[in-house]
């Protein structure tokens, strides 16, 4: 490898396809993505960051990777087993870039809510020489006890007899494991996190959660389940029929015709999207005339008797030359996790499965037929250059 390059912060984020704890947890989605491309997406908006490297053995994570603008490095199988360091997987990845940036960042995707900014000080810490390894800590105030070798139960870092309050203790800090930010020459010399002058970039408590547990896996997400924002900032709506724009239910008569129930508010936000010139697609996994009238009388894009949701989705989102990322799509069953997969913006409507809930970056307030087309739409509008006329809309219904 040649000399470090001046000012050059790498981030190389190991992520194994195996995992003993939880299967694929590195592809796990919070909030409508998965812990690879959160990681890969907090690296890429700190500042000082210049390259992104997720080392991986899985093709699945490669696709999630490049997908989110990282490089890929295959990791050999001899250092993808479960004794294989995560320092290992670094020293691979200078090796194989064949230059050394000065600073390099070991970044861990099983912390969900890296903040850029404090990555980014970070990094600052070691660049203007205030550090040689900074690394992300929380402040911890627990009274911590062990036992002895001879099984006897002591305190650790405190008095037993001694009971400070909370706000009189001085803290203690707990590595969070989420990034070390760490001068290239003294960890190539060293082949460990942890040398010369080491500082603290203090993060709060609840960003310093690490997954190692299904339990764990479940907290982040109920964590996350707060609306993002008001407005969502896509050019393309792409919805599910049943479930979606009906509330799930249908009457059958003698003759076994179906008749569905849908809201006639949702018929004013499908309206207000289309003059607003955003692309609507209706998907349906059945062929039934109902869906085809609905979606003429909205004046929107359909396609039925869809086998493949995410195939569908694809060939749609290609046809009108659209950004993956920037395409919404609502769902409400399991059905719908592929093609929600495929698309920057992946929506559930309030009385969806929980797997989809989970799955989804955004889930609305009203339920499938009660609102949540309507939602969307006005939360598609919120996000547009220009506030649209409300008054003067027609309702398409």
């Amino acid at each position: 490898m040649s000399n470090a390059h001046p000012h050059e912060v790498l981030v190389v984020i190991p992520a194994r396809g195996g995992s003993k704890g939880i299967p694929f947890k590195n592809l796990k989605p919070v909030a409508g993505r998965s812990l690879v491309a959160r990681a890969v997406e907090a690296a890429r908006n700190a500042a000082r960051v210049t390259d992104v490297v997720v080392s991986t053995d899985s093709p699945d994570i490669r696709f999630e990777a490049e997908r989110f603008g990282a490089r890929v490095i295959e990791r050999p199988a001899e250092l993808s087993g479960d004794t294989a360091t995560s320092e290992s997987a670094v020293l691979h990845a200078l090796q194989s870039s064949g230059t050394l940036p000065e600073v390099t960042v070991l970044m861990q995707c099983t912390s969900p809510f890296i903040d850029s900014a404090d990555l980014d000080a970070a990094i600052a810490s070691v660049l203007d020489g205030g550090a040689d390894v900074a690394f992300s800590v929380a402040e911890n105030h627990n009274f911590l006890w062990a036992r002895d070798a001879d099984g006897a139960v002591t305190a650790v870092g405190h008095s037993a007899d001694f009971r400070p309050r909370r706000q009189d203790r001085e803290p203690q800090y707990r590595e969070t494991g989420a990034f070390y930010a760490m001068r290239t020459s003294g960890f190539v010399a060293r082949g460990h996190r942890f040398f010369g002058r080491l500082e603290f970039q203090v993060v709060p408590a609840e960003h310093a959660i690490e997954i190692d547990s299904i339990e764990d896996l479940e907290i982040v997400r109920a964590m996350d389940s707060r609306q993002e924002s008001t407005g969502i900032d896509v050019d393309a709506l792409v919805m599910d029929f049943d479930g979606v724009h009906t509330d799930d239910h249908a009457l059958v008569n003698f003759q076994g015709e179906e008749f569905v129930r849908v809201s006639r508010s949702d018929g004013m936000g499908v309206a207000r999207l289309r003059r607003a010139g955003v692309p609507q697609l209706i998907l349906s996994t059945e062929t039934n005339p109902v869906v085809t009238a609905r979606a003429t009388k909205l004046g929107v894009d359909v396609v039925q008797d869809v086998s493949d949701k995410a195939a569908a989705v694809t060939e749609w989102i290609t046809a009108y030359g659209l950004d993956p990322e920037r395409v919404a799509f609502v769902g409400n069953d399991v059905n719908d996790l592929p093609a929600m997969g495929r698309v920057g913006w992946p929506v559930a409507v309030a009385d969806a499965r929980p797997e989809v809930k989970a799955a989804a970056r955004v889930v609305l307030q009203h339920n499938g037929g009660e609102g949540a087309v309507r939602e969307i739409c006005e939360r598609v509008l919120a996000a547009q250059p220009a506030a649209q006329p409300a008054a003067t809309a027609i309702q398409s219904r």
